[in-house]
């Protein structure tokens, strides 16, 4: 097929404005969690981030799963294999699931110590305790809402997940006013009706992606018995290629988590700071990073069809727009990092950490959308899962956890420096995956024989 870039950045706006909205959304929502739980004081923001770590490794291990099997999904999509589509989203409903069920366990039972890894202030972990109890219900609900959601995707209905997010903004958002303000004659729960909002979302979208997901004008539907009785020879394929990715995810999800562990030994302050500018931040990064998983779905289109020629000019193409991208995304939110600062009801030295982190995350965003798109995009498009994993492990846990807890706890520098010092591993591991991009080894169809 000839390379028409007219006609591509057409293709790659239908699919990464969808997907760009769902993620402002999703950081929309976390963020305006924050400023109402903020309202209550640093404490309470400070508990939800500490509560929240888990739910963000058991996600990031989730997406770990679905990001491997969803190279197949998107291959399979190149071919119009909706059979085989089928059977993808049936076994990740079952790994999901077991995965959901280790999770839940793990969080009721030892609650206490988990929450002690990230915080040592009593009252922050006795909030914590609170928020990851009564929210410890959607690692079951994921297990069937995620995979459908990836599956839209892959098969390119990018409307379905956008919608879906948009629900469950308003449900989020509305439950949230009730219950951590007593409005409405309701009792004011505080960071446990911020928990209970976010289960009740959870609950919305699992009603929404069943719906969406098995009506008859789905592409992919089909009876229940569809989705299982898998081939082997699948299962083999997508374990192999999704081990790697899922340890990459949680390995990586779990290196973030000890950021948290190394700036909250600064001050609550600090970490509250720290909590603030991410929730702001996040609404600039997710919008960048839906060209990450415009990737993943075209690039793994073009490998079903066998059209190599096709691909290495699309991703080359990829790669410009994503540098372009996160270089004017980042420096914008650099640049009103001042007015941002000020939306969360912090103390004057939380808002001026919270502006310095967001500089410093805006100025480096270029180079982590670069990894962004390469790791979990291009990489996996190809199957290339396994180099993707070593590499990104190697440059968090040799290099930048390591640093966060130097430059926090030996060279005591402010929040907003021992991040900058942290995050040079990002140009690190931009070297290392820009090296493999150009050499093409990435570029494997999965599907072959299937």
């Amino acid at each position: 097929m000839e390379f028409d870039k007219k006609q591509l950045n057409r293709k790659l706006v239908r699919i990464a404005t969808p997907i760009a909205i769902q993620g402002v959304v999703s950081a929309t929502l976390t963020m305006v969690d924050n400023i109402m739980v903020g309202m209550l004081g640093e404490t309470e923001l400070a508990a939800v981030g500490v509560g929240s770590q888990l739910f963000m490794v058991h996600y990031l291990v989730l997406f770990g799963i679905l990001s491997g099997s969803a190279t197949f999904m998107a291959q399979f999509y190149g071919t119009r294999d909706m059979a085989n589509i089928r059977k993808v989203i049936g076994l990740d409903f079952t790994l999901l699931a077991v995965l959901g069920a280790v999770f839940f366990s793990v969080t009721l039972g030892a609650t206490d110590l988990i929450v002690s890894i990230y915080t040592e202030d009593p009252a922050v972990k006795a909030l914590a305790m609170q928020y990851v109890r009564i929210n410890s219900i959607s690692f079951m609900l994921l297990a069937f809402s995620a995979p459908l959601e990836m599956a839209f995707k892959a098969t390119q209905q990018v409307r379905i997940p956008m919608a879906v997010s948009a629900a469950v903004f308003v449900t989020n958002l509305t439950i949230n006013y009730i219950l951590i303000f007593g409005k409405f004659g309701a009792p004011q729960l505080g960071v446990a009706g911020a928990a209970i909002g976010t289960l009740s979302a959870r609950i919305v979208e699992v009603v929404l992606n069943a719906y969406f997901g098995f009506r008859s004008r789905n592409e992919f539907a089909g009876s229940i018995r569809s989705y299982f009785g898998w081939d082997r020879e699948l299962v083999r394929r997508i374990i192999k290629n999704s081990t790697p990715t899922t340890l990459n995810e949680f390995f990586w999800g779990f290196g973030q988590t000890m950021y948290v562990a190394a700036f909250s030994r600064i001050s609550t302050t600090a970490y509250a700071a720290y909590q603030a500018a991410n929730a702001i931040f996040n609404i600039f990064n997710f919008a960048t990073f839906s060209i990450g998983d415009a990737a993943l779905i075209l690039v793994g289109e073009k490998l079903g069809e066998g059209d190599m020629e096709y691909t290495w000019e699309l991703s080359k193409h990829l790669v410009k727009v994503s540098l372009i991208a996160g270089a004017a995304v980042g420096l914008f939110t650099a640049a009103i990092a001042g007015p941002l600062s000020g939306i969360f009801n912090l103390t004057e030295a939380g808002q001026m950490y919270t502006k310095y982190i967001i500089i410093v995350l805006g100025v480096t965003m270029a180079g982590d959308l670069f990894n962004g798109l390469q790791v979990a995009g291009i990489l996996r498009a190809g199957g290339d899962t396994r180099f993707a994993m070593i590499t990104e492990m190697s440059c968090i846990w040799l290099i930048a956890v390591p640093l966060a807890f130097i430059a926090a706890l030996v060279w005591h520098l402010p929040v907003h420096l021992a991040l900058l010092v942290t995050r040079t591993e990002i140009f690190i591991r931009a070297f290392i995956v820009g090296k493999r991009f150009i050499s093409k080894k990435w570029m494997n169809t999965v599907i072959t024989d299937l």
